[in-house]
């Protein structure tokens, strides 16, 4: 097979905005995001079913391996803290159940294969779906869809050079799974990458995306109050920018120095341990009573404890008396009976069990609506 392109949209194809680049061939893929920068790599090793996910700066570093045979897959990672995840086939390859943890972890997805597509629930929670992957017509695309089939378009995704239908069986859509899967760092890089185009500046992957790095509005004009939020333009921004200012919390130090002091802060640190050490700042009255006195006067005050009556009971007495007073166990009647008797009673008592309705349908008939 010669080497396909796989082009990732976010949302719609209509508005152009391509994520990702899936450079797809018989040795592997290779994901590119949407300003050709290498992202991922990974290897196909058909001798013995499995593919590896390598470090796009060290191809030497294995991070991840996916080892596939006839009841699933198990992905297994090399990263501290990460779990392996074992994707199993059920219902004749109808159904894979995902657990988290490898091949005896709680199941926590569902991929369920339909005519429209492949449907992703989330186990112990009624089957809701999460989200869908739907197969459009003539095989060119697939549309994920959030909810249901009729839910938001999350991304559209073009296949050239190679059909979208491949990727129907089980085996495949795993495999196209995990190398188009987004992990928590790379959306929370994506986040950065939007709101740094919006604001004209660079994108930082630690900084926190709802923290204002816009330009500050300009001081109070003459004629304004200090602290009053400027007018708002048309499209609900300050100064043009396009993002919204709080005054108070965005205004720089220079104007934050006209403000009036309170009175707490124009009393110095010093002058407040004068005003303390020459009696200005008034006391408890229980701050007069020397600390060493209030624990005197309680000392002389406690009673002393006054010994229980058991006390004069000697320690030997009161373990002989419990002796003398504890008695033989006596034996159950239940003993008398032999033991082949009672199970022969049970034995005798029990009914046979009977076939339910459900054995007189075929089994053929039963999966003949999931056909």
């Amino acid at each position: 097979m010669a080497d396909a392109v796989i082009t990732e949209y976010a949302g719609t194809r209509k508005n152009d905005t391509i994520t990702r680049f899936y450079q797809y061939g018989n040795g592997g893929v290779r994901v590119l995001d949407g300003n050709k920068k290498l992202r991922r790599v990974y290897r196909f090793d058909a001798a013995s079913d499995m593919m590896t996910e390598h470090d796009p700066v060290r191809s030497d570093r294995i991070l991840r391996r996916f080892i596939f045979d006839r009841m699933g897959m198990l992905e297994e990672t090399f990263a501290p803290g990460c779990r392996p995840r074992k994707f199993s086939y059920e219902q004749e390859g109808r159904c894979i159940t995902v657990r988290e943890g490898g091949e005896y972890g709680q199941v926590g997805k569902t991929f369920t294969f339909d005519g429209k597509g492949i449907a992703e629930s989330a186990w112990g929670r009624n089957g809701e779906i999460e989200r869908v992957f739907v197969f459009e017509a003539g095989n060119e695309s697939i549309t994920e869809r959030s909810g249901s089939w009729f839910g938001d378009v999350i991304r559209t995704i073009l296949f050239e050079g190679i059909n979208a239908s491949l990727f129907r069986e089980p085996e495949a859509f795993l495999q196209f799974l995990m190398f188009s899967e987004w992990s928590e760092q790379e959306k929370t890089e994506r986040i950065d990458e939007q709101v740094a185009s919006i604001r004209g500046g660079t994108a930082s992957s630690r900084r926190n995306p709802y923290i204002s790095a816009g330009k500050r509005p300009a001081s109070a004009k003459p004629g304004t109050t200090s602290g009053q939020v400027p007018a708002r333009s048309s499209r609900g921004s300050v100064g043009g920018e396009g993002i919204d200012f709080i005054a108070d919390s965005d205004a720089p130090a220079e104007e934050a120095r006209g403000l009036p002091l309170r009175r707490s802060d124009a009393i110095s640190f010093d002058e407040r341990l004068n005003r303390e050490g020459t009696g200005n700042l008034s006391a408890g009255r229980s701050a007069q009573i020397p600390l060493q006195e209030r624990f005197e006067s309680s000392r002389r005050e406690r009673e002393p404890l006054s010994k229980g009556r058991s006390v004069e009971i000697p320690l030997q007495e009161r373990f002989d008396a419990a002796h003398q007073e504890q008695g033989p166990l006596s034996m159950g009647k239940s003993v008398e009976i032999p033991l082949d008797e009672r199970f022969e009673n049970a034995r005798r008592e029990r009914e046979q069990l009977k076939k339910g309705r459900s054995a007189d349908i075929p089994y053929s008939e039963r999966r003949g609506d999931r056909d």
